[in-house]
């Protein structure tokens, strides 16, 4: 499989998992913003080689032709939100907005996100086992959705 088909799929499969769609609905970054965060990061881990810019241009999702100018602008507004949202969660909690309590929600969120990866990531070999894992995965993934939905409502986030 060539490298603009095996991104391609990837792209589609990490960018169309409610999930990811959830927690991108809420963030800072734009779906564009994070296509091009995860070219830059994951294309040379799938490629097994350095790529250049204007490669990694050309594995962008869209039609039409992205210029390695706009691909660079893209993935420098990504990685400055990234830090600013970093440095916003620094200040809310040097300043003692964030209490324990109140992040609770968020942990409990981020230990079931944690739970839903290491499932994933420990599929078993004998069938049994593997359609008693299947429906664990979705177990999870639901309470998850769920958790997410209703953190993303913004009456129930808590602050």
């Amino acid at each position: 499989m060539k490298l603009k088909d095996s991104t391609t799929a990837w792209l589609n499969g990490a960018l169309n998992d409610p999930i990811v769609k959830i927690l991108l609905k809420n963030c800072q970054l734009t779906r564009i913003q994070l296509e091009t965060l995860l070219i830059d990061i994951l294309s040379e881990n799938i490629s097994g080689k350095q790529l250049k810019y204007d490669e990694k241009a050309k594995l962008r999702l869209t039609k039409t032709k992205i210029s390695r100018g706009s691909f660079n602008r893209t993935l420098a507004q990504s990685k400055e939100n990234v830090i600013k949202s970093t440095y916003t969660i620094l200040l809310l909690g040097y300043l003692g907005i964030f209490e324990s309590s109140t992040l609770d929600p968020y942990l409990e969120v981020a230990n079931k996100l944690r739970d839903y990866v290491e499932a994933h990531q420990n599929i078993p070999g004998k069938q049994e086992e593997l359609e008693d894992h299947v429906k664990l995965i979705e177990i999870i993934r639901n309470e998850l959705e769920t958790s997410l939905k209703t953190l993303s409502s913004p009456s129930n986030r808590p602050m």
